[in-house]
């Protein structure tokens, strides 16, 4: 990490401290916490420096979020649900979309994001959710299932069927006809705020369409996700670092026959297979997030974007298993039709 990135790593550290824990029991993170962490930009820290974002890079943000995964997962979760958010505007958002929502996650406000449905978990195309324009609103009918943070949310980036297509909306968390009924007692990241919403005839000015308009819905899902799946991955990593620091820890002043579990060899094997987990799991999410940061593609992580027009041909010398040419936007990328002339 450099310089700023260890200050701010140091500071989550003192505002966690031994209290992990005690969330994870209780199954609540302190407002005043979230609040605070979201007040100075670090719940959502890629957003642009312009709009109070940190404006780091995917490496940066991942090993800032591999550091507070490694101290509270409920704490990382709901960081990645607040970054997926402003990704979403970042990536949808028209620019005064942007200047109008963008300010206020990195000011304080708090948000989630809605994909998953009683029918449509994995299977997104199943999504019921449906957003339909009646003049200047949108009205928004529909369920959602799993929805991290949105116990803490002060908008909620709700995903549906529009028009011909999809979009993401932005849905304040008290708006009438929204209910978020907390999931009670969940076996992970117990301080997550996860809740299913209920949403009946939740009616919304249309100017919070994301973009205004619909768009394919893989294209809305796919690239929604890109941040979060990073995100996961980055704290999974410190998920591992933890694991180690504790076991090593143990290992070291444990004694069992006279010697230190560690010098024993069963037990250092062990401690040695999670190192090289962690390690090759560090190396992985490295690549990834220098991928995304050049905009180079890869040939297992692209985050490849459809795009509204498709260039003639193919640059000359670029593998041909690599369907992904980069923009100048090192976060964009165009797409090439594949053999049966669907986006790959």
């Amino acid at each position: 990490m450099g310089e700023d990135l260890t200050e701010a790593a140091e500071a989550a550290t003192a505002l966690v401290g031994d209290r992990a824990g005690e969330w994870d029991r209780t199954g609540l993170l302190p407002q005043a916490l979230l609040r605070e962490l979201g007040g100075q930009g670090r719940m959502c820290a890629e957003v642009p420096a312009q709009y109070g974002g940190w404006g780091l890079s995917s490496l940066e943000s991942g090993q800032y979020t591999a550091h507070v995964g490694s101290l509270c997962s409920s704490l990382r979760s709901v960081m990645t649900s607040q970054g997926m958010a402003a990704w979403t505007v970042q990536r949808f958002g028209s620019p005064r979309q942007q200047a109008e929502f963008l300010p206020g996650l990195t000011g304080g406000a708090l948000a989630a994001v809605a994909f998953s449905e009683p029918q449509a978990g994995s299977d997104l195309a199943a999504m019921d959710t449906t957003i339909r324009r009646e003049g200047g609103s949108v009205v928004i009918d529909g369920r959602k299932k799993w929805v991290t943070a949105a116990h803490y949310a002060d908008q909620i980036v709700v995903f549906g069927s529009y028009e011909d297509g999809a979009a993401a909306v932005l849905v304040p968390a008290d708006a009438p006809g929204l209910r978020i009924e907390r999931i009670a007692e969940p076996l992970g990241c117990r301080a997550a705020g996860h809740a299913d919403l209920l949403l009946e005839s939740v009616r919304v000015p249309a100017e919070q369409v994301l973009g205004g308009y619909g768009l394919p819905l893989p294209l809305l899902v796919t690239s929604a996700l890109a941040y979060g799946r990073m995100s996961v991955a980055w704290g999974c990593v410190g998920i591992l670092r933890a694991c180690l620091a504790a076991a090593t820890a143990h290992a070291a002043v444990r004694e069992q026959f006279g010697r230190p579990l560690a010098e024993h060899q069963l037990v250092a094997g062990h401690l040695a297979e999670l190192y090289a987990g962690e390690q090759i799991a560090t190396r992985v999410c490295e690549h990834a997030s220098r991928c995304w940061d050049s905009g180079s593609p890869s040939r297992w992580w692209p985050p490849c974007l459809p795009s509204t027009s498709v260039p003639p041909e193919r640059p000359p010398g670029r593998p041909s298993r690599c369907r992904c040419w980069p923009r100048p936007d090192r976060r964009t990328a165009m797409w090439w039709p594949g053999p049966t002339g669907t986006p790959n």
